[in-house]
């Protein structure tokens, strides 16, 4: 199987979260996935740039969907947040071809005056999960399992983005979503179900209400924890900030220990096909990831 891609990195994989960035790669060396990355792609403005303009933010991401269609590439993230933004954009865009074409010209106009290639609607919008799901296949990944990670328990945190911020969800249902557990069943884990696993991590609000913010991710850890999980998985390094970085001073919030493990999405899976922790930036993060690889016999 030969798939490839325009990988658009995003901001947090390069600086916060610079683990997500380097197990990604891994995981597409591992799968023989192509990335070719585009380095002059800007950020997608995490739905803040509509705020001040909705043309700012159209026209910032057509410009960035145009870099993938000139390499006749679908595009793809590892940021729900990113997928959110940019899979929201494109099909706004589409569906300004056929309704306001003079929009998208406009937009258009703008990208020529700054050299920029224009929108044409050619390319795709994807997730590395949709990726995993629809493209590789669940069957195709769960033949490539070198390591099963039998008789560990992944509660995934899908968070609010990639379920809820385009109108057209591609491999599941926004309000009941398997796709991530479908992958935890092909890799060997054991998928764990909790109610906030769809629910937003707190992120957003968090520059300005820390208190709410903690306590909405405090909740769906305590959750997870209640329900069995040895980890929480996310397909968003945002949610990773919010689950992991910030998790002990959310402990001190809702005045109990936590010490969940939260790992992304491509770590977890790359583990599967027998790439070292070690090269998955597993010790990287905040909250010890030590307790998955003991369990999993990797220490």
């Amino acid at each position: 199987m030969s798939l490839k891609y325009a990988y658009y990195p995003g901001c947090v994989a390069q600086g916060a979260c610079r683990e997500l960035h380097q197990s990604t790669q891994a995981l597409s060396q591992a799968l023989g996935i192509e990335l070719i990355e585009l380095k002059k792609a800007a950020c997608c403005g995490s739905g803040t740039f509509k705020e001040e303009s909705q043309l700012l933010e159209d026209t910032v991401n057509a410009r960035n969907i145009a870099l993938a269609e000139s390499l006749n590439l679908p595009l793809l993230t590892h940021c729900s947040t990113c997928q959110g933004v940019m899979g929201h954009v494109d099909e706004r865009l589409k569906e300004a071809q056929q309704q306001d074409p003079a929009y998208l010209n406009q937009i258009n106009g703008l990208l020529k005056q700054e050299g920029c290639s224009p929108y044409q609607g050619s390319s795709r919008v994807t997730h590395i999960l949709w990726a995993l799901v629809g493209d590789y296949g669940v069957e195709a990944l769960q033949k490539r399992v070198t390591r099963a990670l039998s008789g560990l328990n992944c509660a995934a945190f899908y968070g609010c983005y990639l379920l809820r911020a385009q109108k057209h969800l591609p491999h599941d249902d926004p309000h009941a979503p398997e796709s991530m557990e479908r992958v935890f069943r092909a890799v060997g884990a054991t998928p764990i179900y909790y109610a906030g696993r769809t629910q937003c991590c707190g992120w957003p609000i968090s520059s300005y209400d820390t208190t709410n913010s903690f306590k909405m991710a405090g909740s769906h850890l305590q959750e997870a924890i209640a329900a069995g999980a040895d980890c929480i998985v996310t397909p968003c390094p945002l949610c990773h900030l919010n689950l992991d970085s910030r998790q002990p001073e959310v402990a001190k919030v809702m005045g109990r220990s936590l010490d969940l493990p939260i790992l992304h999405l491509p770590q977890l899976v790359a583990l599967a096909l027998g790439v070292s922790p070690k090269d998955l930036g597993l010790d990287r993060h905040v909250v010890s990831t030590r307790p998955v690889l003991e369990k999993l016999g990797l220490l």
